[in-house]
């Protein structure tokens, strides 16, 4: 599904001199890799602050811990989406309140969101899945009507750009109050360990970043909140920086091997291309299939046997998840994505493939339907 060590191995030089400078340095905890990587970051995603934590799960607790949210809040998230979006939100002892998606993009809409709200709605957390925006314009028209926090999850669409109806470009995760990344190994920008960035253009939000990040504390031993423990680490940031500078070469290829896809499977009617939305670039974190022929497990099983990799985001949705069954109301319908969980199939995308590769893994689904 990834490729990092071909990757690596193009980057070698730049990675292992960043690394050995951090070892030379012997500052291997907010050390200058950390401080020359937020920066740069920041000036990548035109941005005030990024402020590093430890992963992006951290990205997302930290987040809602500097809004002053109350027990019991209620906090819309799409329910087609990764466990650490809702995971946090119940942890901090808010409410989930689980939405569709659009079946299309699976991305929630603005329409969607405005249908859930209610007077306990303080924070909607829109799902940049998959490598696109979702519409953060409309959205933040609506939290500006409505009086709710933002926070966007990025963590799989860093470097993709938004575009207003004006025609005006942002980068998508910088639209928020805050918006929240990882850097976990297999992301658009992975690091080799662990990592994630919290975003903000907000001075006082930006301090309570820092601080809840920091064991609640600005000068040392004087502790003002109660926070955690949350550091991206010197040698993580290291290879973040070596990486940086390609983050829009990644995009371009992956998205060369997203049109080679396009254009080998489009035709197949047993089978949906990824969508592209119409105000947002594609970064392509993942090439996600939609089987509607009910064979998706099918079609799995074949691709294995032909030594192809898959991976389906994701196979339950959060509304069936046992840990937030207390959450749910037992009237609560979400077709989509209950249909998304049995359609999708994640085909191997990185920055590696070869036309060889992408060739091989075409003609294997195309020669699917005469099994």
């Amino acid at each position: 599904m990834v490729d990092l060590q071909t990757q690596y191995q193009k980057l070698k030089p730049s990675i292992d001199a960043g690394i050995q400078a951090v070892l030379d340095q012997s500052s291997y905890i907010n050390g200058p890799a950390v401080q020359n990587f937020q920066q740069q970051l920041a000036d990548y995603l035109g941005v005030k602050y990024v402020i590093p934590c430890a992963n992006g799960t951290d990205a997302l607790q930290i987040a809602m811990m500097a809004l002053d949210l109350q027990p019991g809040d209620e906090v819309i998230v799409p329910s087609f989406t990764y466990v650490a979006t809702a995971e946090v939100i119940a942890l901090l002892r808010l409410k989930p309140i689980m939405v569709d998606v659009d079946p299309d993009s699976f991305l929630i809409t603005p329409e969607i969101i405005e249908k859930a709200l209610t007077p306990q709605t303080k924070l909607v957390v829109p799902v940049h899945l998959f490598g696109q925006s979702a519409d953060m314009e409309a959205i933040m028209q609506l939290a500006e009507k409505h009086g709710f926090f933002v926070i966007e999850d990025n963590a799989q669409a860093l470097g993709a750009d938004f575009s207003y109806s004006d025609g005006r470009r942002q980068k998508a995760g910088t639209f928020g109050h805050i918006g929240c990344t990882s850097f976990y190994p297999s992301k658009n920008l992975g690091a080799y360990g662990d990592g994630g960035a919290m975003f903000t253009n907000d001075d006082e939000i930006a301090a309570k970043l820092k601080m809840i990040a920091n064991h609640g504390q600005v000068r040392r031993y004087y502790h003002d909140v109660v926070g955690c423990n949350s550091r991206l680490d010197s040698i993580q940031a290291a290879i973040l920086l070596a990486k940086l500078p390609e983050l829009d070469n990644f995009a371009a290829a992956r998205n060369q091997a997203a049109e080679y896809y396009d254009a080998a499977l489009g035709k197949l009617d047993w089978l949906e291309i990824p969508k592209r939305v119409s105000n947002s670039n594609h970064v392509f974190h993942q090439y996600t299939l939609k089987i509607k022929n009910g064979q998706r497990d099918a079609l799995q099983a074949y691709l294995q046997e032909k030594g192809i990799p898959t991976m389906i985001y994701y196979p339950v949705p959060l509304q069936n998840q046992l840990a937030f069954q207390h959450y749910v109301d037992g009237s609560l319908s979400l077709p989509v994505a209950d249909q998304l969980c049995n359609e999708v199939i994640s085909l191997p995308m990185h920055t590696e493939l070869t036309e060889d590769q992408l060739h091989f893994i075409t003609e294997a689904l195309i020669n699917f339907t005469s099994n």
